[in-house]
């Protein structure tokens, strides 16, 4: 999953679709998995970095996880 070219994300977590003119926050985690997938991170890459860096066991990570990417490839953030 990449996220598009075209979204703003500003150092607070604001993201911008410019072409639905939809706005979203998210939280410092979401800001994180959206930065590593701008970095073309791969799933198992982001999840080795949030499991390291938060209190999150694997099992909550993939179905959070699994929530977000859904959450933004609906909101047209992102595709595959």
């Amino acid at each position: 999953m990449k996220i598009k070219k075209n979204i703003a994300i500003s150092e607070s977590g604001f993201i911008f679709n410019p072409t639905t003119g939809d706005s979203f926050s998210t939280n410092p985690i979401g800001f994180e998995i959206i930065h590593l997938l701008k970095e073309d991170k791969n799933k198992e890459e982001i999840k080795q970095t949030i499991l390291s860096r938060y209190a999150v066991d694997e099992s909550t990570f993939e179905k959070d996880f699994y929530d977000f990417s859904t959450l933004l490839q609906n909101s047209q953030i992102a595709e595959e």
